[in-house]
């Protein structure tokens, strides 16, 4: 099995196109028809479905595809790895993030990270907590910013960030707007929320809050980016749960405290694979992180409570 055919099977696999995979792997069509076909032949067994307008996979398919990526992923560790050795950092980052994790400044981190190391092609993806931990699970991301999910022993790890209260937002013309005490769920009842899809961290530590209060919620207004939410709670169409730096973003709203528990803190971790598998530049990422002086305390740059990062 050589590597080529494993590229040219997870290109197809991502566009569901040969035509569209052929023009992004810069080979002829014919080509990358043959190189599957000899892959299929090797494994003695069809992995795509093909019609006219699309390819998709077979269960054979979807058995290789995630074995195929990350065998490719500990190659590009491998060439990365002796790079480095050599004194030079090259490759790429790929870094996955929920949209404003709270105490992370993601593009500022960024933007050090390549002045750092101008020769590593940075690729990033917006995406749910789930979603994400997926990605790095698989290979297809390096690390991830996200909320907190369950690591997953040889694939997956979680390293602490930062924590945050959440807070409620809602119009200054909202009969909420002038409750002087901490709310509780039960407070909330009978309200319209505007939330995110239940992948998000903030979603899910809402859910996950009203569900031990015993309390049902109606979410009539669900959105997958933050100005929309604040668009939507601006116009007092619903009220919304959000991790407390979120009030920074839209000064006409009325935030009110929520009343914390053990269920109402937004926890942002890195997510990343297993330290004997993670790339060069991801753990270069993660010491940058580490060294809070040249980004101005990250882990509390947004109101966060700081926690130590520790080795990547």
């Amino acid at each position: 099995m050589e590597l080529r055919h494993l590229q040219h099977f997870v290109a197809v696999a991502e566009d569901q196109h040969f035509t569209r995979a052929a023009e992004r792997l810069v080979v002829s069509q014919s080509g990358l028809s043959a190189s599957i076909r000899a892959l299929e032949r090797e494994l003695r067994a069809p992995l795509f479905v093909r019609t006219t307008r699309r390819v998709t996979l077979t269960e054979a398919g979807r058995a290789l595809l995630g074995e195929a990526e990350r065998i490719l992923a500990q190659v590009r560790a491998a060439h990365e790895a002796v790079a480095a050795v050599q004194g030079v950092l090259r490759g790429t980052l790929s870094l996955g993030s929920e949209q404003c994790v709270a105490g992370v400044p993601v593009a500022q981190l960024l933007a050090a990270f390549r002045r750092l190391h101008p020769d590593v092609e940075i690729r990033m993806r917006q995406a749910g907590s789930g979603e994400l931990a997926e990605e790095v699970a698989a290979g297809r991301l390096d690390l991830a910013f996200a909320y907190r999910v369950q690591p997953d022993g040889d694939r997956l790890r979680s390293v602490p960030l930062s924590s945050e209260p959440m807070t409620v937002l809602c119009h200054p013309g909202h009969r909420l707007a002038g409750h002087g005490a901490l709310l509780a769920p039960r407070d909330l009842a009978d309200e319209v929320f505007v939330d995110f899809h239940p992948d998000w961290g903030p979603r899910r530590v809402t859910d996950t809050a009203f569900a031990a209060a015993g309390v049902r919620r109606t979410v009539a207004l669900e959105v997958q980016d933050v100005h929309g939410l604040l668009d939507l709670v601006d116009e007092n169409l619903g009220v919304a749960v959000v991790p407390r730096h979120f009030r920074h973003k839209r000064a006409s709203l009325t935030s009110l405290p929520l009343a914390e528990t053990d269920h109402v803190e937004y926890e942002t971790v890195a997510l990343l694979p297993p330290p004997q598998a993670a790339s060069p530049a991801a753990r270069a990422l993660m010491a940058l992180l580490d060294t809070a002086g040249a980004l101005g305390q990250p882990g509390s740059a947004r109101g966060g409570t700081p926690r130590g990062t520790g080795s990547a």
